[in-house]
């Protein structure tokens, strides 16, 4: 597949957004139409820890939940070319915000809590939903984490407008060659 765009191999794409704006999805093909590496931080605790996210949530708790991701975006933020995934909750730790901001080109995967809905509503996999009313909890927690997601993006995408081949050309569009996020 030919690639008419230059992505420096110092560059790093983060996306972040709540749960179910489709930051694997989308990162999974943005990355393979960019030809780098792509990593979700979720997938990567689950595999350095054996067990999934709602298994540590139940012994570790969110705090627990929360060191572990800290650790592992530190880690993976100071790889080089690649496009990670984040979970929904990384932005609401400062240190996160810090590393993600400082360490590439952040892209916020903007979603409204309708579509959310539509789209966890089978999923068992996401431990702050197994609530008896999970859209008040998806409007809590858009509450909480919009302004922290919006204070770190360097774009902003609204997932509920776009398809996806539509959001890999906006990134694209809004990631300048002459960019290099080595700090």
């Amino acid at each position: 597949m030919p690639h008419s765009f230059f992505m420096p191999a110092a560059q790093n794409i983060f996306l972040i957004g709540p749960m179910g704006a489709g930051k694997t999805t989308i990162g999974r093909q943005l990355a393979h139409n960019l030809a780098c590496d792509f990593i979700d931080s979720d997938r990567e605790i689950e595999e350095r820890t054996g067990v999934d996210i709602p298994t540590i949530f139940e012994f570790e708790g969110e705090q627990g939940f929360r060191e572990r991701e800290a650790a592992v975006i530190d880690e993976l933020t100071q790889l080089h070319g690649i496009v990670l995934a984040t979970g929904g909750g990384s932005v609401i730790r400062e240190e996160n915000r810090r590393h993600l901001s400082a360490r590439g080109f952040v892209v916020y995967l903007a979603t409204p809590v309708s579509l959310q809905l539509q789209r966890t509503a089978h999923d068992k996999n996401r431990p702050l939903l197994q609530t008896e009313d999970p859209e008040a909890r998806l409007k809590a927690l858009f509450q909480q984490r919009d302004p922290l997601y919006r204070e770190i993006a360097d774009l902003i995408i609204d997932t509920s407008r776009n398809s996806i081949r539509q959001i890999i050309q906006h990134v694209r569009q809004g990631i300048k060659p002459e960019h290099d996020f080595t700090h």
